[in-house]
C-alpha cells in the first residue's frame, strides 16, 4: 500500500522530493535569510575593531553573558519545574489558582519589571528610604542593601518573568503522561519523590529542555534589563558596537558569536538523549492521584507557589497601577487605544502564522525524514538567538532587495515603478517576528510529536489515510494542548517585543511596547504605566484560558 510505504525505511534512507518536502525547504530557507544576510554582515569589509575587542571588553561580555544564562537557567528551572510538579499531582491551598496564576508573570516585560524594581529598591526608594528613617541611618556606608542594579539583579529579575516557558511546557508534559508508570514505580518501592526523580522527570525532559532552552535564548537577547542595570554582556556590546561605534560587521561578528552559544546548547543537548527514546509505554490514562498536602508540607506549597506570582506579577502590577491612577491624566490618550490595536495585530497574525509554519516544517520532517532537512529545520529555528535589532537588519537587507529586484523588473517591462512593497511596512514586522519567534512554536511542535509513537502514523496509513489526514485526524486532536501553548508563546512575546518594532515599523507606527520604552527609558514610568499595563492585560486572559485547556486536556479525560 502507498500509503504505509511513507514510513518505510527506503523512504527515510533515500529524501522523496514532494510537496512536503519542497514545502518544508522552501520555509526554511526563506525564514533564514536575514540571519544569512546577518552572517554575511558579519564577513563584510570594515573597521577591524575584534582584535581591540578581544583584548579589552569582551572577556567581560562573555563572563558576564554565561553567569547570567547559568543563574537565570537554574532559576526558571527550579520554579518553572517544582510549581508544574505541584499543581499537577498535588492538593494544597490555593492549587486551582495558582494552576493558571503561575503563569501571569509571562505577560510582564523584563524591563518593566526592572524599572519597577529599581524605582522601589533603590538608595532613594522608599524601601530603603523607610529603613533609614527606622533605624536612624543618614548614609549608605551605615548599611548594607543588595544592589539592584547588578548582575544578581538583573538574574532576579529575568528570573521572575522568564520561569513560565519552563512551567509551562513541563505542565503540559506532566498532564500527558500516564499515571500507570508512576503506580508501576510506586510498586516497585519509590517513593513519591524517588517516582518523580526516576520517571515523571526523564519522560517530560524534552519539554523542559524546551523551556530551558527558550529561556536562555530569550536571556540572550534581552537588552533593556541589562542595559537599565548596567550588566556588559554580549547583547549590550553588540548594541553599543553598533549605535555608538556605527560598525554593524562589528555587531554582526558579536552576534555570530551569540549564535554559537544557541548552537552549541542544542548540540550538548541532542546528543545527551542520543538514541533514547521518550514515549509512552501505555495508552491507558487515568486520574491523576492529587496528593493530599496537610499541615506544614500544605502551606509550604502554598508559599513556593505564591512566590513567583506575588515578586514577578502582583507586586508589580500593584505598583504600575498605582503610577495609573496618580498619573491618570497623562497616562491615558487615544494613542494608547491605537498601540494596543496596532500589538494585538501583529501578535495575533504573527502567531497564527508561525503555528501553522511550526507545524508543517515539523510534519513534514516527520514523514520524510532526512539530515539535510532536519538541518534545515534547526537552522531556520535559530532566529530567537539572533537579537532583535541585528535581526532587524537581516530583515531590512532581505526585504530591501526583493523590494529593489520587482521595482526594476516592472520599470523594465511594464515602464512603471513599484516602490517599497514590503519595507517599511506591516508585513515586514510580522516577517520579522516569524523568523524570531519560530523557535518558540517549532520547538513546542516538535516535542509534542517525538512524544507519538510512529505506529500510529503506520496504523493511520494502513486504514487508507494520506500524510495530510492522518495529520489532521491522528497528530492534531493529541497535539492541541502544544499548538495552543506555541500560539500563546508568541502571542506573548509578540506584545512585549520591542527592538524588531522599533526599526521595522511603518511610519507613525506605535505599539504598546514602543510607548512604554519611549517614556519608561527617560525614567517617566507614571506616563508610561497605564500602556505597560495594557501589556499585562492582555496578556492575563489568554493565559487564564490557556491553563484551563491544558488542565482539561488531558488524554482519557473530556473536557467539561
Amino acid at each position: 500500500m502507498t500509503g504505509g510505504q511513507s514510513l518505510s525505511g527506503r523512504t527515510r534512507r533515500h529524501l522523496k522530493i514532494d510537496g512536503w518536502t519542497l514545502g518544508t525547504a522552501a520555509i526554511s530557507l526563506a525564514v533564514m535569510l536575514p540571519i544569512l544576510a546577518v552572517i554575511l554582515l558579519a564577513f563584510s569589509p570594515g573597521d577591524d575593531i575584534w582584535g581591540h575587542l578581544s583584548s579589552t571588553v569582551l572577556p567581560l561580555y562573555v563572563a558576564n553573558t554565561v553567569q547570567l544564562m547559568i543563574g537565570v537557567g537554574c532559576g526558571t528551572f527550579l520554579i518553572g519545574v517544582g510549581g508544574a510538579w505541584l499543581v499537577t499531582m498535588y492538593r494544597f491551598p490555593g492549587k486551582a489558582v495558582f494552576e493558571w496564576a503561575l503563569l501571569l508573570p509571562m505577560a510582564m516585560p523584563a524591563y518593566v519589571i526592572a524599572y519597577v524594581y529599581t524605582d522601589i529598591l533603590e538608595y532613594a526608594g522608599p524601601v530603603q528610604g523607610a529603613l533609614r528613617d527606622l533605624f536612624g541611618w543618614t548614609s549608605v556606608r551605615q548599611y548594607w542593601f543588595p544592589e539592584i542594579r547588578s548582575l544578581g539583579g538583573a538574574i532576579s529579575m529575568m528570573t521572575l518573568v522568564l520561569y513560565p516557558y519552563v512551567y509551562l511546557l513541563s505542565r503540559a508534559a506532566f498532564l500527558e503522561q500516564s499515571v500507570g508508570v508512576l503506580e508501576a514505580s510506586r510498586v516497585l518501592g519509590r517513593n513519591q519523590w524517588q517516582s518523580f526523580y526516576s520517571v515523571a522527570l526523564p519522560l517530560a525532559r524534552p519539554a523542559i529542555v524546551i523551556g530551558i532552552s527558550l529561556v536562555l535564548m530569550e536571556t540572550l537577547n534581552d537588552f533593556g534589563t541589562v542595559d537599565f542595570f548596567a550588566v556588559y554582556t554580549l547583547t549590550l556590546g553588540i548594541f553599543d558596537v553598533w549605535m555608538n561605534m556605527s560598525n554593524i560587521a562589528g555587531a554582526a561578528q558579536l552576534a555570530s558569536l551569540m549564535l554559537l552559544f544557541v548552537i552549541a546548547l542544542v548540540l550538548v543537548e541532542r546528543f545527551s538523549r542520543h538514541n533514547k527514546w521518550f514515549h509512552q509505554t501505555t495508552s491507558t490514562y487515568k486520574d491523576l492521584p492529587g496528593y493530599e498536602l496537610v499541615g506544614m508540607k500544605g502551606w509550604l506549597a502554598l508559599f513556593v507557589c505564591s512566590f513567583p506570582v506575588l515578586l514577578g506579577f502582583i507586586f508589580p502590577s500593584g505598583v504600575l497601577l498605582t503610577y495609573a491612577v496618580t498619573h491618570f491624566d497623562r497616562a491615558v490618550n487615544a494613542v494608547v487605544l491605537e498601540s494596543a490595536g496596532n500589538s494585538l495585530l501583529l501578535s495575533g497574525t504573527a502567531a497564527v502564522i508561525a503555528v501553522l509554519v511550526a507545524i508543517f516544517m515539523a510534519y513534514g520532517v516527520r514523514i520524510k525524514g532526512g539530515r539535510a532537512l532536519k538541518v534545515l529545520t534547526r537552522l531556520a529555528s535559530m532566529g530567537y538567538a539572533v537579537p532583535g535589532s541585528v535581526l532587524a537588519v537581516g530583515v531590512i537587507a532581505v526585504l530591501a532587495s526583493l523590494d529593489n529586484t520587482i521595482d526594476d523588473f516592472m520599470r523594465q517591462n511594464f515602464g512603471f515603478s513599484t516602490g517599497l512593497m514590503f519595507s517599511g511596512t506591516i508585513a515586514a514586522v510580522i516577517f520579522a517576528y516569524l523568523v524570531r519567534f519560530l523557535a518558540l512554536s517549532f520547538g513546542t511542535v516538535e516535542a509534542s510529536l517525538t512524544k507519538i509513537t510512529p505506529s500510529m502514523d503506520g496504523a493511520a496509513r494502513t486504514l487508507g489515510h494520506g500524510a495530510f489526514s492522518t495529520l489532521r485526524r491522528v497528530h492534531m486532536p493529541l497535539m492541541r494542548t502544544s499548538i495552543l501553548t506555541a500560539a500563546m508563546l508568541v502571542f506573548v512575546d509578540g506584545m512585549k517585543e520591542l527592538p524588531l518594532t522599533i526599526i521595522l515599523r511603518p511610519f507613525n507606527f506605535q505599539t504598546l511596547a514602543t510607548y512604554v520604552h519611549q517614556f519608561a527609558s527617560d525614567e517617566q514610568l507614571g506616563e508610561a504605566s497605564l500602556a505597560a499595563l495594557t501589556i499585562v492585560g492582555t496578556g492575563i486572559v489568554p493565559v487564564i484560558l490557556l491553563s484551563y485547556v491544558i488542565r482539561k486536556s488531558r488524554p482519557g479525560q473530556e473536557t467539561r
